[in-house]
C-alpha cells in the first residue's frame, strides 16, 4: 500500500505537468502524513541536507567545464583532427562524429552538450556531402550518449551520490563499455552506408595530421589529466572537476585564445543556472529517499523481486528492462534519483556488483535519451538541426538496437564490465 502510494502521487504529479523536483516533493509529503511524521521543519532539513554533499560539488566545475570547451575551440579541434585521419574514407564523415563524440565524452560528460555540438558542426557538413539525413541524425545523437559513460560523466557522479557507489570506481568502469559503444557505432555506420553515395573528402597529408594533432593537443590532454589523476590518486572526482574547468579555461583563454571574459560570464551563468535545477532535482529525490527508507519501501520491492533473488541474470534483465520503460518517458536524471535508492538495497541482497549495476543503470537510462517520445537528445539534435522529429526517430533505430543488444551481452556477461573496470582501478 505504501509503496503504492508513493509511486501513485507521484506519476500523477508527473503527468499533472509539476516538475519531477516538485512531484518528488508531493509524493514525499504523502507519504510523512501517511506515516503520521509530518513536519515543514523536517521537510526543509532533509532538503538542505540532501544537497549538502562534498561529491556534487564536481556537477557545477564539469558543467563549467563542458560549457567552455563548446566556446573555447577545443570541440573544433577535436572534429579537426578526427576528419584529417578518417575523412578520407567511405562514410568518413560518419566515423569523425564517433570518433569525436568519445574523445567529447572525455571533455563535458553531458550528453545533451556533446550532441549538440556533434550536430552543429558536423551535421550541415554531412548533408552537403550527400549523407542521408535521418541516419546521420540517429548516427550524431547516438553518439552524444556516450558521454554519460566515459568519464567524466555526470549521470554517474548522480548514481554514485544517490546509491552510495564510489564515484571513482563507477569513472574507472565507464572507460571500456564507453569504448565498446563506439565500436558498436562503427560497425553499424559501416553496414549503414556501404550501399550509400556520399562525397569523401580527400586524404589528409602527413603534414596536415600533424598540424591537426599539434593543434588538438591541449584539448585531448583534458580526459588524459582527468582520468590519469584519479587513478593515481592525485585527486578525487570532485577536485578533478575543478582541475578540469581551471584547465579548459586556461587552454580556451590562453592558448586557443577564443574565450573572452564575456563569454566566460555568459558560460558561468549557464553553469549556474543548470546546477540550480539539477541541485534542487538531487534535494527533492533526497528527502525521498529518506522517506523511502524510513517506510521501507525497498524491503516491499525486495518482497515482490524475491524469486528472482537467486538469479542475479535473470534479477538484472527485469530491472533492466524497467529501466529502459521507465526511461523512455521520463529523463535520465529523475529516473536515477527515483529508481535507485529502491533498488540498490534488492542489489545488495542479490550479491551483485554495485558499481557494475550503476554503470548498467546509466548505460540504459542514456538509450532512453534517444528513444521516443520523451527522447531528450533526439529534441536537441532535432532543435540544433532545424529538422523534424519524424526524420530523427527513423534514422536513430538502428543504432537504439545495437546498443540494446550491447546492453544485453553485458547482462549475460558482467566480465565485460567488471574486469576492465578493475584494471583501470588499479
Amino acid at each position: 500500500m505504501t509503496l503504492v502510494l508513493f509511486l501513485g502521487v507521484l506519476f500523477v504529479g508527473i503527468l499533472a505537468g509539476l516538475p519531477v523536483a516538485f512531484a518528488l516533493l508531493l509524493s514525499s509529503m504523502a507519504l510523512m502524513l501517511h506515516m503520521d511524521l509530518f513536519s515543514a521543519d523536517i521537510l526543509a532539513q532533509s532538503l538542505i541536507n540532501g544537497v549538502d554533499s562534498f561529491p556534487l560539488l564536481a556537477i557545477p566545475f564539469f558543467l563549467v567545464a563542458g560549457e567552455v570547451m563548446s566556446q573555447g575551440g577545443l570541440s573544433t579541434r577535436i572534429v579537426r583532427l578526427a576528419m584529417t585521419l578518417v575523412g578520407h574514407r567511405k562514410g568518413g564523415l560518419g566515423y569523425v562524429a564517433i570518433m569525436t563524440a568519445i574523445v567529447l565524452a572525455g571533455l563535458s560528460g553531458s550528453a545533451v552538450a556533446d550532441a549538440a555540438a556533434l550536430v552543429s558542426i558536423l551535421y550541415p557538413m554531412m548533408r552537403k556531402a550527400g549523407y542521408p539525413e535521418g541516419r546521420s541524425l540517429g548516427l550524431l545523437a547516438a553518439g552524444g550518449i556516450i558521454a554519460p559513460i566515459i568519464p567524466p560523466s555526470l549521470p554517474l557522479i548522480l548514481i554514485g551520490v544517490a546509491g552510495n557507489i564510489s564515484i571513482a570506481k563507477l569513472f574507472m568502469s565507464g572507460i571500456a563499455p564507453g569504448l565498446m559503444m563506439g565500436l558498436t557505432l562503427m560497425l553499424v555506420w559501416s553496414i549503414i552506408i556501404r550501399g550509400e553515395e556520399v562525397e569523401t573528402l580527400p586524404k589528409a597529408s602527413s603534414a596536415e595530421r600533424w598540424r591537426a594533432l599539434r593543434e588538438g593537443f591541449w584539448a585531448l590532454l583534458l580526459p588524459v589529466i582527468i582520468i590519469g589523476g584519479i587513478r593515481s590518486g592525485a585527486f578525487t572526482p570532485t577536485e578533478a572537476a575543478v582541475v578540469a574547468a581551471v584547465y579548459a579555461i586556461v587552454i580556451s583563454a590562453f592558448v586557443y585564445r577564443e574565450l573572452t571574459w564575456q563569454g566566460l560570464f555568459h558560460v558561468l551563468i549557464g553553469a549556474g543556472r543548470s546546477t540550480a535545477m539539477v541541485m534542487f532535482l538531487v534535494g527533492a529525490a533526497m528527502v525521498a529517499a529518506w522517506l523511502i527508507t524510513v517506510a521501507q519501501l525497498p524491503q516491499q520491492l525486495a518482497v515482490a523481486l524475491a524469486p528472482l533473488i537467486e538469479s542475479p541474470r535473470l534479477l538484472m534483465l527485469v530491472i533492466m528492462l524497467l529501466v529502459l520503460a521507465v526511461g523512455m518517458v521520463m529523463d535520465l536524471a529523475p529516473t536515477v534519483l527515483i529508481l535507485v535508492p529502491l533498488l540498490m538495497p534488492v542489489i545488495t541482497m542479490a550479491g551483485i556488483d554495485p558499481v557494475y549495476f550503476g554503470l548498467m543503470f546509466i548505460l540504459n537510462c542514456s538509450i532512453g535519451l534517444i528513444t521516443p517520445p520523451v527522447g531528450t537528445v533526439l529534441n536537441v539534435i532535432c532543435g540544433v538541426g532545424k529538422v523534424p522529429m519524424s526524420a530523427a526517430v527513423r534514422g536513430v533505430w538502428p543504432f537504439i538496437l545495437a546498443y540494446a543488444l550491447l546492453l544485453g551481452l553485458f547482462i549475460l556477461f558482467p566480465e565485460l564490465i567488471t574486469v576492465p573496470a578493475a584494471f583501470f582501478a588499479g
